[in-house]
């Protein structure tokens, strides 16, 4: 069921001396567009790390001198 996203292009002039944040932009978007783009980063996340360092542990024990 993976969709296939299409990326707009956009360009855009802006001054360095202001920075700018994309707050404006996802403020402007309806909340279904954004919460399917958060559902689809939290996917990516979770699907992309499936392998993983394994975990080993050694229970070593100490004498008192």
């Amino acid at each position: 069921m993976s969709k296939s996203r299409k990326i707009d292009n956009v360009i855009r002039i802006v001054s360095k001396k202001k920075p700018q944040t994309d707050f404006k932009y996802w403020q402007s978007q309806p909340y279904e567009k954004r919460l399917a783009i958060v559902e689809e980063i939290r996917n990516e996340y979770h699907n992309g790390n499936k392998q993983r360092l394994q975990r080993v542990f050694r229970i070593i024990k100490r004498t008192q001198s």
